[in-house]
């Protein structure tokens, strides 16, 4: 038996303004569409349910392509530092959480931003000595490269100031020589591997946490990749399929694999596009440099702000090239983070150098710096690019510190991606940025700071149906699915986004201000706003 969708503005995503008046969907597919007349009366034996719209807008369920469920879980529930405004406001929050906690338990602060401090300095580990000198002190950067930590913390860990860095971290040091306690990219490890293993019960809470903020914000499925951090692949593997069983949670999750991983889901059985009715595994991730904030994106000129700092190369081009046989071996695409110009050309490099198998795509996340040879090259090779538009509208204007105006034609290019042909996928990289993706698609056709209110590279802004592309039709193409998700159409998935505005006429300064009314998955109203 099936179900009848009309009432509203139905937008299909085939083509710009195309539109039905009714779509009637089975068994969690979209079997027809019409008008409201047609469709009653050629199922009228079939309809079982009739959803009125009530003149709202529909559209196919929007996709987060690149976040971290349990990541955007954690901080929702542990201590959110993405809204304090001075190191004085996190060091107050600190303290006030310490008195909350069990007296050995560790203090797990989330998402400060220096940038966004009219002091924009790096908090000292003596600074959260004096306010928890027994208990160890975790503070994670929103860009979630770099960390502060304690010295209790570093006791634990066993740092001193003889530890070596790691290849492709920092362990800064301030001007009297002295360990600051903050640590960068790889080097955060050495922190991070002695918190205490969260239980699974933990693991659940925090995605069930994430998936019903999620839903609320008309997302029907995610890109996500948190395999490597929760006490292995297995047990993080579990908890999701635990939670988002199409009972608990219906959810579409697509879960990234982390190089470190990979030979865990073999031992567990599992490959690519392997998984649940629910859950399914996706691209070997790999990360090929830093970000711009801690200013470890790997540039190919020095940063403006620091003359003689190129960034963190993760990994060696030998150890990249071994990563490209592992992932090639298994059939898998890549899924490579990459900010900087140089190590977005490193992964062109071994993408050319290691094609992935015949339908498979590979994907380069964020690619925030890229010059014009760069994208030709990039166009060539059918690679999707997932952009987080958000970090346009909280990166500016600092990160022209970081890069200088000379670069700004270049930076953060989403039009000269679309221009040339390149398939774009729109994420949040929650918790880093906020997971709303009517943030998203505003900031990818304003191109406004929230942080001044100005536009920052004009020419690369999208149209309203590119920008919902981006969500839509771009996410569904990344992982292969553009036959089944992102398009209101038969033979598509019954996941609809119904907001209370139409993103295609209403001003597009008005776009953040749309409500989810309803969030559609499997033709399960799985969230309803109320007034």
């Amino acid at each position: 038996m099936g179900k009848l969708w009309f009432g509203g503005t139905i937008y299909t995503m085939h083509d710009p303004g195309e539109t039905v008046e009714a779509v009637f969907t089975q068994q969690g597919q979209i079997v027809d569409t019409g008008t409201r007349e047609y469709l009653e009366k050629l199922y009228k034996n079939q309809i079982t349910d009739k959803h009125n719209l009530k003149g709202h807008v529909m559209y196919p369920g929007f996709t987060d392509s690149h976040l971290h469920i349990i990541g955007h879980g954690e901080r929702l529930l542990q201590l959110d530092l993405a809204y304090a405004k001075s190191p004085e406001e996190v060091l107050e929050l600190v303290q006030r959480k310490s008195e909350e906690l069990p007296e050995d338990q560790w203090l797990i602060g989330e998402g400060f931003n220096e940038n966004n401090w009219s002091d924009p300095r790096i908090i000292h580990r003596y600074e959260l000595d004096e306010i928890c000198p027994d208990r160890p002190v975790m503070l994670t950067r929103i860009c979630r490269h770099a960390i502060i930590a304690n010295t209790k913390a570093m006791e634990i860990a066993g740092i001193t100031s003889q530890t070596p860095e790691p290849d492709g971290g920092i362990i800064d040091r301030d001007q009297q020589g002295e360990l600051t306690g903050f640590f960068k990219d790889t080097a955060q490890e050495l922190i991070k591997s002695h918190i205490p293993e969260v239980t699974t019960g933990y693991l659940e809470k925090a995605i069930h946490a994430a998936v019903e903020d999620l839903v609320r914000h008309g997302i029907v499925g995610g890109h996500s990749e948190d395999l490597n951090y929760y006490g292995g692949f297995k047990r993080t593997y579990d908890s999701f399929a635990r939670t988002i069983d199409g009972e608990r949670h219906k959810f579409r999750a697509n879960l990234l694999v982390h190089n470190g991983v990979i030979e865990e889901m073999d031992e567990n059985h599992l490959s690519f596009n392997q998984g649940t009715d629910w859950i399914e595994l996706g691209a070997m991730k790999i990360f090929a440099d830093g970000a711009f904030g801690g200013r470890t994106a790997w540039l190919s000129e020095p940063y403006a702000d620091q003359p003689d700092e190129f960034g963190v190369q993760i990994y060696s081009e030998e150890h990249m090239k071994k990563l490209m046989k592992k992932a090639r071996k298994r059939e898998m695409p890549v899924a490579v983070h990459a900010i900087g110009d140089h190590a977005v050309e490193m992964v062109v490099d071994m993408i050319e150098q290691f094609p992935p198998p015949e339908g498979v795509r590979d994907r380069i996340i964020h690619a925030q710096l890229v010059n014009p040879a760069l994208i030709e090259r990039m166009s060539a090779l059918n690679i999707i690019i997932d952009i987080q538009p958000t970090f346009v509208a909280s990166d500016f204007p600092w990160v022209l510190e970081r890069i200088g105006e000379n670069r700004l034609p270049f930076a953060y290019p989403w039009k000269s991606f679309i221009d040339a042909g390149i398939v774009c996928a729109g994420g949040s990289d929650a918790p880093i940025e906020e997971i709303d993706p009517l943030e998203g698609m505003a900031a990818a056709v304003n191109r406004v700071s929230t942080l001044n209110g100005q536009v920052y590279g004009e020419q690369q802004c999208l149209t309203p149906f590119e920008a919902v592309s981006l969500y839509t039709t771009g996410a569904a193409y990344a992982i292969g699915m553009e036959n089944q998700q992102g398009k209101i159409g038969p033979g598509f998935k019954a996941d609809f986004t119904v907001l209370d505005k139409d993103l295609f006429s209403i001003d597009p300064r008005e776009i953040p201000n749309a409500k989810v009314q309803q969030t559609i998955i499997d033709e399960t109203v799985v969230y309803e706003r109320h007034e």
